[in-house]
């Protein structure tokens, strides 16, 4: 039964890490072409002395980052006032943001832009692509943070009342010390989730906000190019550290 259960294992392990296995293996090759003939790391220089992937990099690291400090903060805040509230009706309903297809929410995101916009004449750009990545980077915030709520002991904030303090004295002495592991995770997937995708930003993005997953895609689209290939690896690399680095915090709640 082990044995069997190894195969398994290495064949979905096989189907995960195959394809990224070639794309590093190609972003050292020398030629632009699929066929091997050289070791080379000239992609991988050449893709810090292209402009236009620079500048959808810093795209992305700006919309990532104020949409993580944003939706952390507000996540937080949020998941522990439904804790207080016991409402798990509310609880449950964090789940439909999760499950609904991204193609959905772009759609519904883009309408009501447009719906809110036409009153301010304001156009699409970087901080509609913040709001709509504020807007699905909440609920995994709330989650994460409910979970560990579930370990906290409410007879903690009870005895910091008891010898005095101010509600808002324990929250921040008791409340988000215990908390912190899981808010620092929440912060770091949504970080990534932010930094990666791709549906939603191109349907709610404006002129001069197209972010680094839009640029690989274009330039994807035009065959499979050495460059996309070692910023690839350098996106999987990184983004996979920061994947790592929550798992492992969140493990702590």
């Amino acid at each position: 039964m082990r044995r069997l259960l190894a195969v398994y294992a290495g064949i979905a392990y096989l189907f995960l890490y195959a394809p990224l296995a070639v794309l590093a293996v190609f972003s050292f090759n020398a030629s632009k072409i699929a066929v091997w003939q050289g070791f080379t790391l000239q992609w991988y220089g050449s893709v810090f002395h292209n402009s236009a992937l620079l500048e959808g990099t810093l795209n992305s690291l700006v919309i990532a980052g104020v949409a993580t400090i944003a939706s952390t903060i507000i996540g937080t805040l949020a998941g522990y006032a439904i804790w207080k509230r016991r409402m798990p009706w509310l609880t449950n309903s964090l789940y439909l943001s999760l499950l609904s297809p991204e193609i959905v929410t772009g759609v519904s995101l883009l309408a009501f832009f447009a719906w809110a916009f036409r009153f301010g004449h304001v156009q699409l750009g970087m901080h509609t692509v913040i709001l709509a990545h504020i807007s699905f980077s909440l609920a995994y915030v709330v989650i994460v943070i409910l979970a560990r709520l579930r370990t906290f002991d409410p007879a903690l904030e009870e005895a910091g009342l008891d010898l005095g303090a101010t509600e808002w004295e324990v929250f921040r002495r008791i409340t988000v010390p215990m908390l912190l592991p899981g808010i620092v995770a929440a912060a770091l997937l949504c970080f990534t989730v932010s930094f990666d995708d791709y549906v939603i930003t191109s349907l709610v993005a404006g002129v001069n906000s197209e972010t680094l997953p839009m640029m690989i895609y274009a330039m994807a689209r035009k065959g499979v190019s050495p460059e996309v290939n070692a910023l690839s690896v350098m996106i999987t690399v990184g983004l996979g550290t920061l994947i790592l680095l929550a798992g492992k915090l969140e493990q702590r709640t």
